[in-house]
């Protein structure tokens, strides 16, 4: 299991992670070693554009959302140098990026999956 997986599990399970990715793929969007927010998401709300943490034939990438097939319950998923990587179900879409290096990604926030009730009287 690589670092993406054992990141995408810890998102899965409702965890919000801070970890610098490696690599240029998304660059000028996130830089190599750029520190990044991800949070659960609700995936019924992405658009395109928006950066994901999302499993794709078996690999996990933190990259772009490039096509939206809600009919069938599916994005696209895509790097910043138009690359796709292909097409996954909303339940592989593990989380969304809403900070990177402390600057806030528009929008992002309300698409994060609201956390249980528990959860939040645990937290508040």
């Amino acid at each position: 299991m690589g670092k993406l997986d054992a990141i995408a599990a810890r998102v899965a399970a409702g965890a919000t992670v801070q970890f610098r990715p490696a690599g240029s793929s998304m660059i000028p969007l996130i830089r190599s070693r750029d520190l990044v927010t991800v949070v659960p998401v609700d995936a019924t709300k992405l658009e395109v554009g928006d950066i994901v943490l999302a499993r794709v034939s078996g690999t996990v990438y933190l990259h772009r959302v490039s096509a939206l097939d809600p009919g069938r319950s599916r994005v696209q998923i895509a790097n910043n140098r138009g690359r796709v990587n292909g097409w996954t179900t909303h339940s592989r879409v593990f989380g969304i990026c809403t900070t990177v290096e402390g600057t806030t990604r528009p929008g992002a926030a309300a698409k994060a999956r609201p956390r249980p009730r528990e959860e939040q009287a645990l937290g508040d």
